[in-house]
């Protein structure tokens, strides 16, 4: 019954979460049904030993990121510099460019930093009446706005904050800048190629006169008044850029040459400066964004007490919805009948772990409906096989940490997943009006990048 009930835990964890039923419950009730099948396992041990121990590892490792993450994205869209940049291009582009406007929008705020979710409500109202003015079909605004925020700036692009870009650090001692110009080539097919097929989509609808379509006003379109006084572009930009140039030079120029051989003591964790040194370099770089952010834009804030609070408290339903996955996959890895599944991973390309690595991500992504949820199960279950396969081959570990990226941003869009059924409640649309055009720009191009640099990083 052991593979038996895997299988059937992990149809009901992406089941029922589609249902709308929080993972909170449903990782440690499902994982512990997977052991209660397995036989002759203890129940308790494996919730108090094995869930909460792993769980309580992630948590320790990346609540930093998730914490200043949220904060900053907060402090970006109370002060109005969000939308300030956003209003930026889309005046520099002009309505016979919306889409490509909305894309490079939510590109720059969440390269810059700004979590997804805060983007999505920032730059809707904008893209709303752009697409409106432009007569462009509604339905194709969430692709949009998925296409600027949940592909390239997440997995490709070197040197992005984003926590998929994080998570791989450890186990492949890389920093966020792994392997640029596989990252750049990425991403670049991602931007032109799902730009250019919302283009096309675009056309085909004017070609038949479809219009911007007859939709009522929703709770998003009006995040902030009309009459708010939004700071300069120069001055609303300057945090994001903070965040890429000070995460850039803390990598390159100064912790490699720091003297850390204390962290080989006991106290700090018996380890060493290359696999802490990407996570410390995000923090420091958001740690300052956020104080120049405020410092930029003090006047700007109704009450920038609440505006932090509100940041530090939307930072923990999504790094414990993350952590719960991480511990399910623990209690899963735990399971005698995982060594099954873990021999057929490995084995399907075994030539090629970078292949295999980027299944069992892709997979684990769709299956928990969440890039960083699946990329952490994979890589706490199979992620020091994979660097032992990797380095027993002579492959980078900066190759295996952009393709464990890419490949968390692939299957982890299907229908299910927690940022497009937010995306399509800000906007007010629905899976049957616009998932179609998301899987496009948000599943199908990404997994054709992610096989594109597996190839080219094979041959060279």
């Amino acid at each position: 019954m052991g593979p038996i009930g895997i299988f059937l835990s992990l149809i009901l964890l992406m089941y029922l979460a589609y249902r709308g039923i929080t993972v909170l419950i449903l990782a440690p009730l499902l994982s512990l049904m997977a052991v209660a099948l397995s036989g002759g396992l203890p129940i308790l041990a494996t919730y108090t030993q094995v869930f909460m121990a792993s769980l309580g590892g992630y948590v320790i490792t990346y609540f930093p990121l998730f914490l200043l993450g949220a904060i900053f994205g907060k402090i970006m869209a109370d002060s109005g510099a969000a939308r300030s940049i956003a209003e930026w291009i889309v005046d520099r582009l002009g309505t016979g460019r919306a889409i490509l406007a909305v894309v490079l929008s939510c590109g720059v705020l969440t390269y810059g930093g700004v979590s997804l979710f805060v983007v999505a409500f920032a730059v809707y109202p904008i893209g709303n009446a752009l697409f409106r003015r432009a007569d462009i079909p509604k339905r194709l605004l969430p692709a949009a706005i998925a296409l600027g925020s949940f592909t390239f700036t997440m997995t490709a692009f070197p040197g992005t904050p984003a926590i998929q870009n994080a998570i791989p650090m450890p186990f492949f001692g890389t920093n966020v800048f792994a392997a640029p110009f596989f990252g750049l080539l990425a991403g670049v097919m991602m931007l032109a190629g799902g730009t250019v097929w919302l283009q096309r989509r675009a056309g085909i609808a004017a070609a038949r006169s479809e219009g911007y379509g007859d939709h009522p006003a929703t709770s998003a379109d009006a995040s902030l008044p009309e009459d708010t006084d939004l700071p300069p572009f120069a001055l609303a930009i300057l945090p994001v850029v903070s965040v890429i140039v000070i995460n850039a030079a803390l990598t390159w120029l100064v912790f490699p040459n720091m003297s850390a051989a204390y962290l080989a003591a006991p106290e700090y964790g018996e380890t060493d400066l290359a696999a802490v040194a990407g996570i410390w370099a995000i923090i420091v770089s958001l740690v300052v964004a956020i104080c120049l952010a405020i410092a930029l834009n003090l006047r700007r804030f109704g009450n920038l007490r609440e505006s932090v609070n509100a940041g530090t408290m939307g930072s923990l339903l999504p790094i414990f919805n993350t952590a719960s996955e991480v511990g399910y996959g623990a209690v899963i890895a735990s399971l005698p009948a995982f060594s099954v599944i873990r021999d057929a991973v490995l084995g399907l390309f075994p030539d090629n772990p970078v292949a295999s690595l980027a299944v069992a991500v892709n997979v684990l992504a769709g299956i928990t409906g969440s890039a960083s949820g699946g990329m952490s199960i994979a890589l706490e279950t199979l992620g020091a096989q994979f660097a032992q396969m990797g380095q027993a081959q002579g492959i980078s570990m900066e190759l295996m940490h952009r393709v464990t990226a890419l490949a968390s941003g692939g299957f982890d869009a299907l229908p299910h997943n927690g940022a497009v059924i937010t995306l399509l409640a800000i906007t007010g649309l629905t899976h049957k009006k616009s998932y179609a055009d998301i899987f496009v720009v948000a599943v199908a191009i990404p997994v054709v990048a992610l096989v594109t640099v597996i190839v080219l990083g094979s041959v060279f």
